[in-house]
Formats: structure tokens, sequence, C-alpha cells
């Protein structure tokens, strides 16, 4: 299927699909005419793709482990998953600092909506 069908049946853009591309997340074939050719194990890789950064993980994460995930291999499967979870794991990390972060600065916003409501500002 051309890229805009692909748009369609993935609910991702075509602007994206270009990107994931670029980034080396999918390969869709080509035809002779030179226009992509998106076949349904591409449109389901798109599908993991989009599903994996939505959930906030770096391109980069996620170009290590598609591979893992798509192709059905388990070879040194153990290693690149204990590496990838210490790598999620410390991303986790790092976005629930952030998330701390922005709950004091939401808790001290609050005070202060509280105490301007209560004298009137």
């Amino acid at each position: 299927m051309k890229i805009g069908e692909a748009s369609r049946v993935s609910g991702v853009s075509a602007r994206s699909l270009r990107h994931y591309e670029d980034e080396g997340l999918i390969v869709p074939g080509r035809c002779s005419n030179g226009f992509r050719d998106y076949c349904q194990s591409t449109i389901d890789r798109v599908l993991i793709v989009r599903s994996l950064l939505e959930s906030g993980l770096p391109v980069r994460l996620i170009r290590e482990i598609l591979p893992g995930l798509t192709d059905g291999s388990d070879t040194g499967t153990d290693m690149v998953c204990a590496e990838f979870l210490h790598e999620v794991q410390s991303y986790r990390d790092r976005l629930a600092a952030r998330i701390a972060v922005l709950r004091d600065q939401q808790a001290a916003l609050d005070a202060y909506l509280r105490q301007a409501r209560r004298t009137g500002l």
C-alpha cells in the first residue's frame, strides 16, 4: 500500500511514517516508480513504534530494542533485554524525578491560589 493508505490504516501521519523511516525504525519497500510500498508487517511495526513513542521512550532506545520485538529471533535476547531494561529503568527513574519536581511546583501553585482566594486577590 502507498503512504497515504498506510497512514490511514495505521493512524500515523505520512510525515511520521517518513520520519520513522529516516530514523531507521521502519524500512518500507519501494515500487518500480520509487514510491514507498507498505506491507502489513511494516504497518504492524509502525504500530509498535507508535506505542513505544507514546509511552515516552526515546527513539534511540526504540531503535535498539525494536529488532528483538519484531523479528521473532531469540539470538542474544537475554543480554539485549537486560541492557535495555536497565536503560528503560534509568529513563523511568529520570521521568519519576521530573514528575516529583512538577508535583512540588503544582502543590506550591495550589497553595498560592488557596491563599490568594482567602485574601481576595
